[in-house]
């Protein structure tokens, strides 16, 4: 399992099987710490065919969040990757269905049910 911190905002934990990238946020996924996620996701996008980003302990999202999971969505799907959100707060899912994100992303859950 990789980790990655940015001064205590946000750290990120990385389990990987062949095809299968989990990456798990902890924190704050906002501006100043959003290249964080843009650098470890990007590196995983030509290695895996589908990455999930596990928001159980996502403790604020910001617009530059939401921007930065916009740019990597499209950047994965591009490279014929699926990019997938677990574990997605009420606030999260709030914010994600204010901005009509909830019909694009794919939200899954228990069991990897699309939700």
């Amino acid at each position: 399992m990789a980790e990655n911190d940015i001064e205590g905002r946000l750290t990120l934990y990385v389990e990987r099987s062949p095809e299968v990238a989990v990456v798990q946020l902890k924190g704050e996924l906002a501006a100043g710490v959003t290249d964080l996620l843009y650098r470890q996701v990007k590196e995983l996008i030509p290695e895996v065919t589908r990455i999930v980003l596990d928001l159980k302990e996502l403790t604020y999202l910001d617009s530059s969040g939401i921007g930065m999971i916009v740019r990597l969505f499209v950047s994965a799907k591009s490279a014929k990757c699926s990019l997938q959100l677990t574990n997605v707060g009420g606030r999260v899912r709030k914010l994600l269905g204010i901005t009509d994100l909830l019909s694009v992303l794919q939200v899954i859950g228990e069991n990897n049910l699309r939700m």
